[in-house]
């Protein structure tokens, strides 16, 4: 297993993430992901940290609560070193009926980071994040508030999801303006056949030395290897197609990635997580599990070593189409060198 540092901090996670979303029960949102008993969540969590992962991710409107329950109890249950592990969770999903019941507001994240540290049997979480962009509140509340909670020591480090690279950089600013806490990671959807986040999350996370923590990599089960062009394939895509993906385009990377699966001896899960290990801004990469084999499979993915082209291939598979200002940026860096006919800068990236 190896470790990244998370974001420009000195906490080094692990580059597999457990994700804990199906720890506990079914919720209105996602049926059909609960994961059975607590003795079936026990076993996941020792095969994760028994094989070095050292970091899961839960989230409090999980199974309503019930998957920060389940892993804190399943922390309990195997003895596990409260230093030895580091815990994730989120905060802004609907927790109630109440019109304030959701968002990042004060009021809401104060109310919700003691629900979250009583469920998880803690005194304190390591990684607090903001699980989506509130239309409804000032960015410096929510910066305030998680900044309160780090100096209360309740909070080790903030973070965000779903959150454009603007606001994040936004955000920043007002940190380093009033000396409060910045995010130091952002939680996002990447994946071969999702990788919009490459437009602007990714120059800014390299530029602002912020993690990125990975969620759906394999894209809702897309990149599973169970679906084709014909209409084949069982899961949960079947009833909920979730992440969206363009298919025509996709159909064309599971195309790429099977002779590499082959080559490697590997599953095409394992070449989707091989290559988002590869990309030089992803810090962890968020596994959600059912068993300990499944975990063991997507582990496997870290001892794959993809070649130049492999790389290659897979990048002209999934690329995006070009976009401005992104191409004329691209057009105007070829022309950055001095004097005419030189090679371009070594600054020029």
């Amino acid at each position: 297993m190896r470790y990244n540092q998370l974001g420009r901090t000195g906490l080094l996670v692990s580059e597999f993430c457990l994700g804990a979303m199906s720890f506990g029960r079914d919720d209105a949102h996602w049926t059909g992901r609960g994961q059975g008993t607590q003795q079936a969540v026990d076993a996941v969590i020792k095969g994760a940290l028994d094989a070095g992962v050292n970091f899961i991710d839960t989230a409090n409107i999980y199974g309503q609560g019930s998957s920060e329950e389940t892993l804190g109890q399943g922390l309990r249950n195997l003895g596990i070193a409260r230093e030895d592990v580091v815990i994730a969770t989120k905060v802004m999903g609907r927790m109630g009926p109440g019109v304030n019941a959701m968002g990042s507001s004060r009021l809401h994240i104060m109310d919700q980071v003691k629900e979250s540290l009583r469920r998880l049997q803690t005194d304190h979480i390591d990684l607090y994040q903001v699980h989506g962009f509130d239309v409804l509140v000032p960015i410096e509340e929510t910066i305030r508030a998680l900044d309160d909670l780090v100096r209360q020591g309740h909070v080790r480090y903030v973070g965000c999801s779903n959150w454009a690279a603007w606001q994040i950089a936004k955000a920043h600013g007002i940190s380093k303006a009033e000396t409060l806490s910045r995010f130091e990671s952002l939680q996002a959807y990447y994946s071969l056949v999702g990788r919009g986040l490459e437009r602007q999350e990714a120059p800014m996370l390299l530029s602002e030395q912020v993690g990125l923590m990975v969620w759906s990599p394999l894209a809702g089960g897309f990149l599973s290897g169970r679906y084709t062009r014909d209409g084949g394939g069982e899961g949960r895509r079947s009833a909920f197609e979730f992440p969206p993906v363009d298919k025509d385009r996709a159909y064309d990377v599971i195309d790429a990635m099977r002779p590499i699966a082959q080559a490697h001896g590997a599953s095409m899960p394992q070449i989707a997580l091989a290559w988002l290990l590869h990309q030089r801004w992803v810090t962890s990469v968020i596994v959600g599990v059912r068993n300990v084999e499944q975990l063991q499979e997507n582990l496997g993915a870290g001892d794959i070593a993809l070649t130049p082209d492999e790389l290659a291939a897979l990048d002209a598979a999934s690329k995006l189409p070009e976009e401005y200002p992104g191409w004329m940026q691209v057009m105007q860096r070829a022309n950055r060198a001095t004097p005419p006919g030189a090679q371009p800068s070594r600054w020029v990236k």
